[in-house]
């Protein structure tokens, strides 16, 4: 026990002295919600890569995925690195950069306003992206707590309020280049953490053959494996249609949430979305696909402790339990490591939030003429309250981490993605379009929630991104056309000459 709170202490130390070190950055609207827009490529990969793997994935989605589709999630993990890191890159770093800042747009409802020239698109917006955070960031209280209780015998409303208090300290006081420092900390945890946790877990069940070989021998019986001998050792796993669908929601999925899109925002230069492209990539394959492969044995830790009275598997209580036969010093290792993870999302979420709200919903709409120092203090008394109101949804979760995440996420992406995504791109893109996009993401997911003519709420949000990738080009074609001289001007930032050096890019001839 003198080992965990050792560890723990040192952690939030450091997260608060981080905080206090980044004040200085923090005194303007653009330092406290870009960093200046001049963050580094670590920087950067690791708060994109901190802010996509939370306690979500290393407790609720390993814990689910590897009970139902064996080492098969593993391609989760793999489809997160390549779709959500590395083509996220690659796709939309350099056009979010060049665009925003030409647009000088802060956060992502202000990129539709002044994209498709629609201030009820930005308030829209905003109004979407506040409320569809709150659940996100209820699960992320919600699967740490589970490790703390496990750890440390602590009530779970205890950890609740504890890890949210430090939290709002370091993101209060230095906003997003506390975030951005953290991250990198705290990324650095996470890769030795899930490291060690893999080869602890596995050297308990007689090293990684002897896993595999029990892993073969679990009973064809098993309802999902549908008589399938080995089923949770195979390719793809007794279920790959469903598997698909958690692999465009957690992959795709990025590319539409603005608290993952605004790294790019923030992104230096040229340099730094290359070098970033590569580390956000490598980061991702170690803790997303560590995550899942671990996870991906769980049905060798089944015991009673990870169902309910009626029977059923308790889904966030699989990598717990997994973890508690583990020695005291990587116990401390793993909380300090899902602890990294989740307060790395939840800053980067009520940062997201607060920012969002402040500057797409009250300025210019319900406060005028707000100043810097007063946009600043509005965000920051807003990270507060943003906090509060998650953390009294976590103290009572409605449903599975997962199912929380899959809604909160649904939403988001299956609403933006497509409208951001082809706003970059294409210049035909119409506001009727960006409407229903916004109609088709949101009332997918939500009508789901009461109706559940979708099983999983994971396939309703895969169904919501794709739907609206489907329903822009389509609604665009069919409306009139947006005002070609405003469009070319926005687009015009792409045609900028700039003069670089040949190792960069080399000259025709």
């Amino acid at each position: 026990m003198g080992i965990k709170i050792v560890l723990l202490v040192l952690f939030f130390a450091v997260m608060v002295a981080v905080g206090v070190y980044s004040r200085k950055h923090a005194t303007s609207v653009d330092g406290f919600v870009l960093g200046g827009r001049s963050v580094g490529p670590w920087l950067t990969a690791f708060a994109y890569g901190t802010s996509y793997f939370s306690a979500v994935v290393f407790v609720g989605y390993a814990g689910q995925f590897g009970w139902k589709y064996g080492l098969a999630s593993t391609w989760i993990g793999l489809g997160n690195a390549i779709i959500g890191s590395l083509l996220a890159w690659v796709v939309l770093g350099r056009r979010t950069k060049v665009m925003t800042q030409h647009l000088n747009v802060k956060t992502m409802p202000d990129f539709f306003g002044e994209r498709y020239g629609s201030k009820a698109l930005k308030i829209t917006a905003s109004a979407i992206v506040f409320i569809f955070l709150v659940p996100y960031t209820a699960s992320v209280y919600n699967g740490l707590s589970r490790l703390f209780g496990m750890a440390f015998n602590i009530p779970y409303t205890y950890c609740v309020l504890g890890m949210a208090a430090f939290t709002a300290v370091y993101v209060i006081l230095g906003g997003y280049m506390a975030t951005a420092i953290n991250d990198f900390i705290q990324g650095i945890i996470m890769l030795g953490g899930i490291i060690g946790v893999i080869g602890a877990v596995l050297s308990g069940q007689g090293g990684f053959i002897q896993a595999i070989r029990k892993m073969a021998e679990i009973p064809s019986d098993v309802p999902v494996t549908m008589g399938q001998p080995g089923a949770f050792t195979s390719f793809f796993g007794p279920d790959p249609l469903n598997l698909l669908g958690v692999v465009i929601l957690t992959s795709l999925g990025t590319w539409g949430l603005p608290q993952m899109i605004g790294k790019f925002y923030a992104i230096k230069d040229e340099k730094a979305i290359n070098t970033g492209t590569v580390i956000s990539t490598l980061f991702a394959v170690v803790i997303s696909g560590g995550c899942y492969f671990l996870g991906g044995f769980g049905r060798l830790f089944d015991n009673a402790s990870i169902y309910d009275e009626a029977g059923n598997v308790v889904f966030d209580s699989i990598v717990p339990y997994m973890l508690s036969t583990l020695p005291d010093i990587l116990i401390g290792i793993v909380i300090v490591l899902v602890l990294s993870a989740s307060m790395s999302t939840l800053a980067s979420l009520v940062l997201t939030s607060s920012s969002t709200l402040t500057l797409d919903f009250l300025k210019d709409n319900v406060m005028k003429n707000m100043s810097e120092k007063k946009q600043v203090r509005t965000m920051q008394v807003l990270i507060v309250f943003f906090i509060v109101l998650s953390v009294a949804i976590a103290l009572d979760p409605p449903t599975f981490i997962a199912q929380l995440m899959g809604i909160s996420w649904g939403a988001l992406a299956g609403a933006f993605l497509a409208p951001f995504l082809y706003g970059l791109y294409w210049k035909r893109v119409s506001k009727a379009a960006v409407w229903a996009s916004f109609v088709a993401g949101v009332g997918i997911t939500v009508s789901n929630m009461f109706i559940g003519y979708i099983a999983s709420p994971i396939n309703a949000g895969a169904i919501a991104m794709i739907a609206g990738l489907i329903i822009v080009p389509i609604v665009s074609a069919l409306s009139p056309k947006p005002d070609i001289g405003k469009v070319d001007q926005i687009f015009e930032c792409y045609d900028e000459k700039v003069v670089i050096t040949k190792k960069r890019s080399l000259e025709a001839k």
